[in-house]
Formats: structure tokens, sequence, C-alpha cells
């Protein structure tokens, strides 16, 4: 009972706000981290465990039965639930990859607005260790306990300066990482229409396979009749909303670099 009365405490308190040039500089090591083309290889795929488990989540709270996610090292991913082929939990499920770190990043940057930088981080546990109990692949059971372990660690041992920079700074990394995956969409479906051929985009699901050769957005206008560029659109939209909310939240008022 005293660990977990002490677990509690650290959630549930409250911690002061990091100085604004630690706010500055975490914002601007994960711009710098999102648009390095070597550094994203890498951290690119903490998005991709977003994206899946934003299909993952939202087919489960739509009524569908979750299979399971597989996340590969070139930061593709596919998960897998059974349903309706039809209806709009089907729609929501497809949707909710592209838009979910950047949601998810919102709402990391309320709970730091509020203070609560320990319980961000410890909600993030909570999600991972989700995550992870729907991976069924090697690779993707590795990278989710990984990025699990870095976040406890931090989140249980870390005096609360390093904890306030790791906190701010995966806030602004979901932030601006939910957006590259949207350009990047955005590019793909440019060239499709120009004849180039390959996959684009993270996989969603569809029924009880997954679908392996279309990105999200053609998923999306297979289902509903609707343009993929103007689902594209919609994620953008969102993508830079989160973002312009998460900024005003992060940065403090009266601020400027």
């Amino acid at each position: 009972m005293n660990v977990l009365a002490r677990v509690w405490d650290l959630v549930a308190a409250s911690q002061p706000l990091p100085p604004a040039w630690v706010v500055g500089l975490t914002g601007l090591i994960a711009l710098i981290v999102v648009l390095n083309t070597g550094s994203w290889r890498l951290s690119g795929k903490v998005i991709t465990i977003a994206h899946e488990g934003g299909h993952a989540l939202v087919s489960v709270l739509s009524g569908r039965k979750l299979d399971g996610i597989r996340l590969h090292p070139d930061s593709s991913g596919v998960t897998y639930s059974r349903g309706r082929r039809t209806g709009p939990g089907l729609v929501l499920t497809a949707a909710a990859g592209y838009v979910m770190p950047s949601l998810l990043g919102a709402g990391a940057a309320a709970l730091l607005a509020e203070r609560h930088l320990t319980a961000m981080l410890w909600l993030a546990l909570v999600l991972l260790a989700a995550t992870f109990l729907a991976v069924r692949n090697v690779f993707g059971a590795v990278a989710v306990l990984a990025t699990a372990v870095a976040v406890f660690a931090v989140s249980y041992y870390a005096p609360p300066a390093v904890q306030a920079g790791f906190a701010y700074l995966a806030a602004w990394f979901l932030l601006f990482g939910g957006v590259r995956p949207v350009v990047e969409l955005a590019r793909g479906e440019i060239r499709g229409r120009r004849g180039a051929g390959g996959s684009r985009g993270s996989r969603g699901s569809r029924g009880s396979r997954a679908w392996v050769q279309a990105s999200d957005a053609d998923q999306l206008a297979r289902m509903t009749g609707v343009p993929a560029g103007l689902w594209v659109a919609l994620f953008a939209l969102v993508a830079l909303a989160a973002l312009a909310v998460g900024a005003s939240l992060l940065i403090p008022s009266g601020w400027h670099p």
C-alpha cells in the first residue's frame, strides 16, 4: 500500500512549470528531430505507435473487435480489427490514425499547462501498456516496451527538472511529429495521381482483414465516396489546429523568444 500511495502522490501532484527557456529549447529540439531525416528514421516509430494505437483505441470504442497491431522497422504498421464492413465505426477507425499523435500532443499540452507533468507521463505509460498488449510481432513489442521503459524511468526516477524537460519535449514532439506524416501522405497522394506506384502511408483495417495496399485516406475514400484529397486536408487541418492549440498552452503567457 505504501508503494501505491507513493505512486498516487506522484501522479496526482502538481509540479511547477519549467523556465520559459526550457519550453523554447524543447520545442526547438523537437522540431529539429522531426525535420531531420536521420533522427526521424528512429523517432518516427513513436509516431507510428501513436498512429496504430489510435486505430486500435477507436476500433474498440466503436464496438469492433481488435485482433492486434503489427509495427515494422520501416516505421509502417497495420492494425487488425473485425466487425461490420460499413458504418461510422469503421470510418472513425480508419480516420483515427493520422490525427491521433496530434490529439495526444494537444492533450499532453493541456495537462502540462495545468502543471500535471507526472500525470501526463503516467497516462502515456497506460496508453503504451495497452498498446503493448495488442502488439502481435516481436519488433513492435520491443519498440513499445523500449518507449515505455524510457517514460517510466524518467517519470519515476528522474528529478523534477528532468521530468519537466522530458514531458515538454514529448508534447512538442507529438505536435510536430503529427504534422510530418500528413505532409508525407499528401505528397504520396500527389505522386499517386501522377502515376507513381507503391504503398502510401500507414495501414488501417477493414472487416476482419487489414488493408495493406492503400493509405488511410484511400481507404476512407473507398468507404465514403469522399475523395482522398479531402481526407488528407481534414488530417492536415486537425494536425495544424492541434499544433496551434498545443503551442498556445505550452508557451508561457507573455513570453517571446
